[in-house]
């Protein structure tokens, strides 16, 4: 591999966006400004939006400070269903330059519409994101997040070439091939899923090329819970440092907020344009920061499909900025409300057996959880790929402390299976971690 002459570093304060400078203060009255005009303008033009405001006895001209926001009605994902494809536009449809939308695996897909000027605020805020993980005018990035409809791939591209990078759109899939043009195109940056760049690192050793001698030196992985544990993994495994950016179709895409390099302590989340809470998922009722909930997001800026108080499912808490002191972090997301598994009465999330796997040194990262019922009772299945460098009895052996460190930091039971190497399914984008076969 050539040596590349461009260093990964934290931007100073003077390549920051100027809004990335603003103090606290500055900040809360810009996004007051910002949601007054943006809360009328859903108002105005969402019929969903006027319904539901009149319902819950709140007009625009009531929000008279930020806490006012919590007057306002919720959004969830059935209202975007309700309305598709096109009922929670704001704006007529020649003014919408790009629509994308979910894959609507579990019912209808929920379909999100930018203007012109969304896409430019977008591009604009992916490239602050990567300019917080390193990125710089000049670096090649490798974009192995998946084009089409899903906002990544093409979000993430805006961005990098808003950031005057070079861009390699190869999208998800193709493994070996993603192998060959790392191989070959030598880039700096890799975007994609975190369980994806497993995957790619697997291919590389499987080709024969030792993940650690190529010329990547920075990861930035979304889409999808993942932990510190998977992020020490990665950057051990591929010798780079792991990002974490953050973001979702509904609020606008990859880039509502990223991690920074220098601090690598969660999510800043790009508050000029987003308003985050944090709630009691069961009651509704704002917490306080630093307390632990279900985020909840409000657009400030976005024209076509702005969004008020949109319910992500996503656990997590506000904390104080710390590279960007003016802008809230968000810790980092290990589990959503819809991931959650309750067994026998205990509940638990995926990443948190994800952070026991990884703790083992003898365990690879590769398992799926399998859901079960026998009669009235429902059981787990880890079902877990020995070392290939191992032997089969110390692989059992960590078997074994797997299934005891399960039930004394989760409390619960399960079943671990060791699989051969290669047998299970490995990512190409989202991983599926788990399979529920109890209404087989």
């Amino acid at each position: 591999m050539s040596t590349m002459t461009t260093a990964l570093h934290a931007p100073s304060r003077e390549e920051l966006d100027a809004e990335e400078r603003l103090s606290r203060a500055e900040i809360e009255q810009l996004q007051l400004e910002r949601l007054q005009r943006t809360v009328a303008h859903a108002y105005a033009n969402v019929p969903l939006y006027t319904a539901k405001f009149d319902a819950a006895g709140v007009h625009p001209r009531d929000i008279r400070s930020l806490a006012d926001v919590t007057r306002l009605p919720f959004t969830t994902k059935a209202d975007l269903r309700e309305t598709y494809p096109f009922g929670m536009f704001a704006v007529p449809m020649n003014e919408v330059a790009r629509i994308h939308a979910s894959s609507g695996t579990t019912g209808r897909p929920t379909v999100v519409g930018y203007t012109k000027r969304d896409l430019e605020n977008w591009a604009t805020l992916v490239a602050r994101s990567l300019r917080a993980s390193g990125i710089r005018a000049g670096m090649k990035v490798h974009n192995a997040y998946g084009y089409g409809l899903f906002t990544g791939g093409l979000g993430a591209h805006a961005g990098i070439e808003a950031l005057g990078a070079t861009a390699i759109p190869m999208s998800g899939g193709q493994t070996a091939r993603q192998v060959q043009l790392i191989h070959d195109f030598e880039p700096d940056a890799i975007l994609c899923t975190p369980s994806y760049l497993l995957t790619i690192a697997d291919a590389m050793e499987a080709a024969g090329i030792d993940p650690r001698s190529t010329s990547l030196k920075v990861a930035v992985l979304g889409a999808e819970p993942w932990t510190n544990e998977m992020r020490h993994e990665l950057e051990r495994r591929l010798d780079i440092d792991a990002l974490d950016i953050y973001g979702l179709s509904e609020v606008m895409g990859p880039g509502v907020g990223n991690e920074c390099l220098e601090t690598k302590d969660g999510p800043h989340i790009w508050e000029d344009h987003f308003l985050p809470e944090i709630i009691d998922g069961d009651t509704g009722a704002s917490l306080a920061d630093g307390e632990m909930g279900e985020l909840v997001f409000t657009s400030l800026t976005k024209q076509a499909f702005p969004v008020i108080r949109y319910r992500t499912r996503d656990l997590t808490r506000l904390l104080p900025g710390t590279a960007r002191p003016g802008m809230r972090r968000i810790e980092k997301i290990t589990g959503r409300n819809d991931d959650m598994i309750i067994l026998r009465g205990v509940n638990l999330f995926p990443t948190q057996i994800e952070e026991i796997v990884l703790g083992i040194e003898t365990l690879t990262p590769h398992f799926i959880l399998e859901l079960t019922r026998s009669g009235r009772m429902d059981s787990l299945t880890v079902r877990i790929e020995r070392h290939p460098d191992l032997s089969v009895e110390a692989c059992q052996a960590a078997t074994v402390v797997l299934a005891q460190r399960i039930k004394t930091h989760i409390g619960s039971s399960v079943e671990v299976r060791l699989e051969e190497p290669g047998v299970l399914p490995r990512s190409e984008g989202k991983l599926q971690r788990v399979y529920d076969l109890r209404d087989r």
